[in-house]
């Protein structure tokens, strides 16, 4: 082993074996390096190489996931509207109605108007009513207090989730009799005034878990008391009912219709329109103005099937079933004319406008109280 010869030969086995093995190195992190490369520039590939290569290798991405933000602040608060929607089965989803009813001078109707609501089936736990008081010279709130506080303060399972009562004056100089309210002069008015009421009771009772608005007025006389249900059922943006009312004379029993704001369009309508100054509002079931428009007040027999539906371009106020959402998206009431229309009459202009869907239940009617309208009105 001392021998010279033997020391350089292995001294040359060790270079050997460390230049062999450094070489296998290269070329093992050249192979590395190659999986996220091609073996030539990419300018220089052709498209078929450049697809082949895309085809089989594919560069590793690494995301950066972050941590949850966490907010603590009381003054900050999170809505999420997206659970919120209007279905056909809203009793078994136990979505959210929202009541609402206008009140003016209204003080004789507002206990019938409870015993038909107390008479609804649909969970009244699921129900919030909402009123607007306004320009008032009669007992209308003490009375409407007095009333809520009677429903809301029994134990069984009549009282209703919530209730609320909102004051506003709109400085409104009509009469409440039946020709100040019904003539034709005080329509316009009358309309804008009523779209502007409406308007601000929505704003201040439309909370994020209503998923569907009821509108109802406090002299309906009688309606079904699965109302809520029979209307959700449709799965409409905007429903109304036929509305009519009850006459006794003589003793008969004579069916008047009285809601001539549920209408079609007709050519006649679309051309007065057109020639009318923009500011100018109709005002439906009047001669003054010659329309020719078909009203749902004239179709329809409570006795045939209540599911029939029609579309419709206008729309009384009486009683309507909303979509939450479609309100949510801006669709109110114009208290100003908006396609020579006014308050629900615009409000469904506007939806329609807007591509909801607005339809009546021709042989589905809600009783009014009878006005004995003054002549003047369409027959």
């Amino acid at each position: 082993m001392t021998r010279t010869r033997i020391v350089l030969f292995v001294v040359a086995a060790v270079i050997l074996f460390v230049v062999f093995d450094g070489i296998n190195g290269a070329k093992g992190g050249v192979e590395r390096f190659y999986c996220y490369g091609p073996s030539k520039a990419p300018m220089q590939m052709t498209p078929n190489e450049q697809a082949e290569w895309a085809g089989h290798l594919q560069t590793p991405v690494l995301f950066n996931h972050h941590a949850p933000i966490e907010v603590n602040s009381s003054t900050i608060q999170h809505i999420d509207l997206n659970p919120i929607v209007s279905t056909p089965k809203a009793l078994s989803n136990e979505e959210r109605v929202l009541i609402l009813t206008p009140l003016r001078n209204a003080a004789p109707y507002i206990e019938q108007h409870f015993d038909l609501l107390s008479q609804l089936t649909y969970p009244h736990e699921l129900i919030d009513l909402a009123f607007l008081v306004g320009d008032c010279t009669d007992e209308t709130l003490a009375v409407l207090a007095q009333e809520l506080e009677r429903i809301q303060s029994r134990t069984d399972k009549i009282p209703f989730r919530s209730a609320t009562i909102i004051e506003k004056d709109f400085g409104a100089t009509l009469g409440m009799d039946v020709e100040d309210r019904h003539g034709f002069k005080a329509q316009g008015p009358r309309r804008k005034l009523m779209g502007k009421a409406r308007n601000y009771l929505l704003s201040a009772a439309l909370k994020p878990e209503h998923a569907w608005v009821y509108w109802r007025d406090i002299d309906i006389k009688d309606s079904p008391s699965d109302i809520i249900q029979d209307f959700v059922a449709h799965d409409r943006d905007v429903l109304v009912p036929n509305i009519w009312f009850h006459r006794y004379e003589d003793g008969r029993d004579i069916e008047g219709r009285f809601d001539y704001n549920s209408w079609q369009e007709s050519d006649t309508g679309r051309k007065l329109s057109a020639s009318l100054d923009r500011d100018i509002v109709l005002a439906e079931g009047y001669k003054e103005y010659k329309t020719d428009r078909t009203y749902m007040a004239r179709m329809g027999d409570w006795r045939d099937n209540k599911d029939v539906e029609i579309p419709l371009d206008g729309i009384g106020g009486v009683n309507i079933l909303v979509k939450a959402d479609v309100h949510r998206s801006g669709i109110n009431f114009p208290c100003y004319a908006f396609e020579n229309q006014a308050e629900t009459e615009g409000f469904a202009k506007m939806a329609r406008r807007a591509g909801y869907g607005v339809y009546g239940l021709p042989n589905y009617v809600v009783w009014h109280i009878d006005t004995e309208e003054k002549p003047g009105n369409a027959d």
